[in-house]
């Protein structure tokens, strides 16, 4: 084997103390860790490592048996939800480490909010932070995690420039971008540190190309071996680094929330804006409209908002008349003043003004729009704070009222969402689909999302057992009809242990593909220690 071949991946030994792999116990810490945002019941674990160093989580890895590496515990799939496991926090890993000439490497842990602020401080932007920011970038990078602005930006993977992972055995992986591939057969080859080379043979399907897609195993002909592991959900190393790319300006934005009467006019709105970011990019044009993320609240999101007094605790007006919201996001020249675009917005009219905002102003206008729109222009971060969080108010309802049912109703009750990407000329047909099916099985639900990428989450609100059943069946039934539409049905937020994903990942893939993926899993992690239960079955991945 050529020590200079490119699929050729050589392991080391970890770096670093071992001082800080003690376990926490104690009852307290142990309740804190046992559920995800997903509020799945049942969640347990017998304790909770803080490792600090990449030697520290290597030590705990090849002791533990099983082992659930978490962040934020946010996620909506109950993949931070540890069942019997071990959990690893990567809390205490949140430092940055290193600025580089494209970006900037750091430690897992760090919380989105945390790098985005630190990044301001030198006037660089990291695009792909997820509209919830108080996720961490392991996290993100374990589920190949998006937001509104993958319109324009694309998803973590694009941004991944390299990483440092932790196998199931102990030994550690450098991957950079660029450095290895596989082979033209679809395979790669890691050296341990013992000396003995494994070789992962790749599945034969191949990721469809999609605008952000987090389902299964990355792969691709001659692909990068770093991309397996983006998205991977923890199944197959823990990371313990990250360089990411940024970008070197931070723009200025003009953020706007448009109340619109139905839901015809939010989507022919969306359609609009879509149409002038492209040409916009496509042309060059510096004065074009620069559209990176639109995102849609549907009747029911906005009825949510009114029901908890929302709107008036941000101090943002919301028409009863409204039956659907957009929030879009434009990007400015970062020396445009709020005055500057004040100007613009009150002149739009004038056939002179040719800037970014004029230009936008006479979009909406020309849409019916514009008198609605209520403005966040530059700078002023509070009322674009505020915008922000009325859209993040939704999932925020919705979470709370299904913990609530949990405790008072039925312990059964739990998380029961899709997130589901189509192409976006499908957009339209796929949301009429959607609430044919919610309305078939009688239940009660909102639905929100990214509208500029075609990814939309239709939430069911169950309040009885009863419904938990109802929705487990309109979800699957709202994964086949995606995937009719040519789309996904996991398009950021992954499988985890969710029951619907786990059999919609097999229909979207077929048999034989998620077959595949069981072995490189097996390949990597034989006992299946890592994230047992995430994406498979526990027995699937012992075989």
């Amino acid at each position: 084997m050529a020590g200079d071949d490119h699929s050729v991946i050589r392991a080391r030994p970890p770096r670093g103390s071992t001082d800080h792999t003690a376990r926490r116990d104690d009852p307290d810490v142990r309740d804190a860790h046992r559920r995800d945002a997903a509020h799945y019941p049942g969640g347990h674990t017998p304790g909770v490592c803080f490792p600090e160093t990449e030697a520290d989580v290597a030590a705990i890895v090849r002791t533990a048996e099983r082992l659930l590496p978490i962040g934020a515990q946010s996620s909506l799939t109950g993949g931070a939800t540890p069942f019997g496991d071990t959990v690893l926090s990567t809390a205490r890993m949140d430092r940055v480490l290193e600025w580089t000439t494209t970006g900037v490497r750091v430690e897992p842990g760090l919380v989105l909010a945390r790098l985005d602020s630190t990044l301001a401080e030198r006037g660089r932007y990291y695009p792909p932070i997820p509209t919830y920011d108080g996720a961490t970038v392991g996290g993100t990078v374990a589920t190949n995690a998006a937001g509104a602005a993958t319109f324009k930006y694309g998803t973590t993977r694009a941004w991944v420039e390299a990483a440092t992972i932790v196998l199931a055995d102990g030994d550690v992986i450098d991957l950079r971008r660029g450095t290895n591939r596989a082979t033209a057969d679809g395979s790669f080859a890691i050296v341990g540190t013992n000396g003995i080379a494994r070789t992962i043979h790749l599945p034969k399907y191949q990721t469809p190309d999609l605008a952000k897609i987090s389902a299964g195993y990355f792969v691709r002909p001659d692909m990068d071996p770093l991309d397996l592991f983006i998205g991977s959900e923890g199944t197959l190393g823990i990371v313990t680094a990250v360089e990411l790319r940024v970008l070197a300006v931070r723009p200025a934005w003009l953020v706007g929330l448009v109340p619109v009467p139905d839901e015809d006019q939010a989507l022919t709105l969306v359609s609009a804006l879509r149409d002038a970011a492209r040409r916009t990019w496509h042309s060059g044009d510096e004065a074009g409209v620069d559209v990176a993320a639109v995102e849609y609240l549907d009747r029911r999101c906005l009825e949510l908002l009114r029901e908890d007094a929302t709107p008036q605790r941000l101090g943002v007006q919301l028409p009863r008349s409204a039956q659907a919201a957009l929030l879009f996001q434009t990007e400015l020249p970062p020396e445009t003043s709020s005055e500057a675009a004040a100007h613009a917005l009150g002149s739009f009219a004038d056939p002179d003004q040719q800037s970014r905002v004029a230009r936008l102003a006479r979009l909406l206008d020309v849409q019916g729009a514009l008198a609605a729109t209520i403005p966040a222009l530059p700078g002023d971060d509070g009322r674009r704070r505020a915008l922000f969080a009325l859209r993040e108010a939704v999932p925020e309802a919705v979470n709370r009222r299904l913990g609530e049912r949990q405790r008072t109703v039925d312990a059964s009750i739990s998380k029961c969402a899709s997130d589901v990407i189509v192409p976006f000329e499908h957009l339209r047909e796929a949301l009429v689909t959607y609430r044919e099916i919610f309305d078939r099985h009688g239940l009660d639900y909102a639905v929100w999302g990214h509208a500029s990428d075609g990814n939309l989450h239709p939430n069911a609100l169950p309040r009885s057992r009863r419904d938990m059943d109802e929705a487990r069946e309109a979800q699957l039934e709202i994964g086949e009809a995606t995937i009719a539409l040519g789309g996904c049905p996991m398009a950021e937020h992954g499988t985890g242990r969710n029951t619907v994903k786990k059999a919609l990942l097999e229909r979207f893939y077929g048999r034989a593909a998620v077959a595949a993926m069981r072995r490189v899993k097996h390949l990597l992690d034989p006992t299946g220690k890592l994230a047992p239960g995430v994406l498979f079955d526990v027995d699937a991945t012992q075989t």
